[in-house]
């Protein structure tokens, strides 16, 4: 029977000097199609928890946990686990219910390998900061290839994207999502709540599927989707998270979803960024979202589309997720085939 590694204390920079924070178990396999062990993955987590620290910082996170490895059950932590070291902070979030809860908020390196030391793989920040919860400062933008779709169609949509976002004041920032996938956010001013914010996105994803109608689509409903790619408008939606750069997904290969630049978007292939890549790579050629918050943008111009969508189009909101309580102005929440025909002359 093999014996189990002892603990072991990593350093990690602090703003006070380095902390050290327990590594256990090192040895358990996580990931058992490469042999890559939590060991692997926690110092994965300590060579890249500065620029990860800057995209979490000061963000209520949700952690994704498999403490069994890949293969075993993952669930999502919204709240801060107990037995958690006193410098492990949070910030007060409340939920589409009202129901409210005290969640992880890093501020600190040390907090990230301590996550990731508790079985983390993936780190799911809100788009605010904890200084005012309810406005984001963060727009995001999901494309989701749907199936007979891959990454080459996200990446092409992504393309049309970066043009409506230029035509809209607003930076975009790529990465990939670790998958098939591609995520693009904007910083912008914190200066609407989540349905505004929300909105921006429906307005900025249909003029995105007004340009590539054969490519992308907004629809809600899968049998209406076809072989597109969504632009999932309601990951803008309170409470609806997605993983943030740097981090290692759920998947055999432990791929990372890792920021890119443009120029560089079209030639990457996502397999290729995997926990023992991107520290490599990182070292070689830097964050390339490191300038994301020099670039804060507004949504004045992208609500003008929206309301002329509405206005011009007879475009409104789109259905929320089926968990959210019914929101002003949302149309019928049940998909278009099940959907009762009108009485005739009503």
């Amino acid at each position: 029977m093999a014996s189990k590694s002892a603990a072991e204390l990593l350093s990690v920079p602090g703003p006070d000097g380095d902390r050290e924070v327990r590594l256990t178990s090192a040895d358990k396999v996580y990931f058992p199609e490469r042999g890559i062990t939590k060991g692997e993955l926690v110092r994965y987590y300590r060579a890249v928890a500065e620029p990860l620290l800057r995209a979490l910082h000061e963000r209520p996170t949700n952690l994704k946990r498999y403490p069994d490895g890949v293969e075993g059950e993952a669930f999502f932590a919204k709240r801060l686990p107990k037995g958690a070291p006193p410098y492990v902070e949070t910030a007060r979030v409340t939920f589409p219910s009202g129901r409210t809860a005290d969640s992880l908020c890093p501020t600190e390196q040390a907090v990230l390998v301590w996550a990731a030391n508790m079985g983390t793989f993936d780190f799911h920040p809100w788009p605010v900061r904890r200084a005012d919860t309810d406005r984001p400062d963060e727009l995001r933008i999901d494309l989701d290839p749907q199936p007979g779709t891959d990454f080459a169609d996200a990446v092409a949509v992504a393309g049309v994207l970066r043009e409506v976002l230029d035509e809209a004041g607003l930076v975009g920032w790529p990465k990939t999502s670790g998958g098939r996938g591609v995520h693009v956010f904007c910083r912008i001013r914190p200066e609407w709540d989540f349905i505004a914010v929300r909105h921006a996105v429906i307005a900025i994803a249909r003029r995105v599927a007004d340009r590539l109608p054969e490519k992308a689509t907004v629809a809600w409903w899968k049998e209406e989707r076809g072989e597109r790619v969504f632009l999932d408008y309601n990951q803008a939606a309170r409470d609806r998270t997605v993983a943030s750069a740097w981090s290692v997904r759920g998947r055999p290969r432990a791929t990372v979803s890792m920021p890119v630049t443009w120029e560089a978007l079209p030639d990457v292939e996502p397999e290729d960024f995997d926990v023992r890549t991107v520290p490599g790579l990182l070292a070689e050629h830097g964050d390339a979202h490191a300038g994301m918050d020099d670039a804060a943008g507004g949504l004045e111009t992208v609500l003008d589309w929206y309301t002329a969508d509405e206005r011009d189009r007879g475009l409104g909101d789109l259905p929320y997720p089926p968990e959210y309580p019914k929101m002003p102005g949302e149309p019928m929440r049940v998909q278009p085939s099940r959907a009762k025909a009108p009485a005739e002359g009503s």
